[in-house]
């Protein structure tokens, strides 16, 4: 069994591995607020280097799927407030 699962056994649910406590699990200590502004950069920069730029056919995949789905909510909305339009005429016309 790996550590994890003999702790979870054992009736330790935190998710450390057996022997350590939860606040030494490795988590990073808090820094000052330049050191923590670094570190969110540091981040965002490495999220933006795995985002991939569709390809042309997919952008005009994704562009149809949400016209048709835009059209389709209009339409809904459409009959709605007609029904609405109609019931509101008739009860207090």
């Amino acid at each position: 069994m790996s550590e994890s699962a003999s702790g979870a056994v054992n009736g330790d649910l935190s998710g450390a591995p057996s022997g350590k406590s939860a606040a030494s699990n490795g988590a990073p200590k808090k820094g000052n607020i330049f050191a923590r502004i670094a570190l969110f950069v540091r981040q965002v920069i490495a999220e933006l280097k795995k985002v991939v730029t569709p390809t042309r056919s997919a952008f005009i995949n994704y562009v149809t799927v949400v016209i048709v789905f835009v059209i389709v909510v209009m339409a809904f909305v459409l009959v709605v407030d007609a029904i609405v339009s109609r019931g509101t005429g008739l009860l207090f016309g």
